[in-house]
This record gives structure tokens, sequence and C-alpha cells, in this order.
């Protein structure tokens, strides 16, 4: 066999290491690759914050039912965060009984 054509070093020869270091990230070796950096730089909004909250699934159930009715209707841009502020313009608190003990 010419030696021109054939590989000096078989890559799947060591597919094992290649895969528990490489892959599943169990080693660091020169081969490391960086950090992930941010891509932008530019500053994060001020105008609204993105938070977590819980809720009941059906709850949550009624509110996309509810979203997916608006977009039916033609609010092609409506999502649960616009129908949870436009709920909470409409509360009335004044209106609100307290609870029962």
């Amino acid at each position: 066999m010419n030696d021109s054509k054939s590989l000096r070093h078989n890559p799947l020869s060591e597919s094992d290491a290649i895969l528990s270091e490489d892959f599943y990230g169990r080693g660091q070796d020169e081969h490391a690759k960086p950090k992930r950096q941010r891509r932008s730089t530019k500053p994060k909004p001020t105008h609204y914050k993105v938070i977590c909250i819980s809720m009941y699934i059906k709850d949550i159930e009624n509110l996309e039912a509810k979203v997916a009715e608006l977009k039916r209707r033609g609010h092609t841009k409506a999502n649960k965060s616009q129908l949870i502020r436009m709920a909470l313009n409409q509360v009335d608190l004044d209106k609100l009984s307290l609870p029962q003990p």
C-alpha cells in the first residue's frame, strides 16, 4: 500500500477518549473551547423585567385558552403577558371583598 495515500494516524482509534473528554466535558485540555462571550454589549432594557410566578394548572389553561381566543378573533400579537397586564389594569381594589377567616 502506498504510504502517501494512507493516514499516518487513525482519528477514530481514540474515539472513547474524544467522547469522554471533549463531548461529555469530563476533561480539559489544550483543545478546550473558551467560554462563550456575550454577543452584544447593548445595555439591558429597563422598562420591563422578566419574572417567574406560579399558577395553578387550571388557571394556566384558562389563560392560554383566552389568548387563543383573542388570536382567533384577530388579535394576532396577543400573549399571556399582555392579557395579564390588561386584567391588572381593570382590577378595582375597592370592589374586592375581604377574605373570610
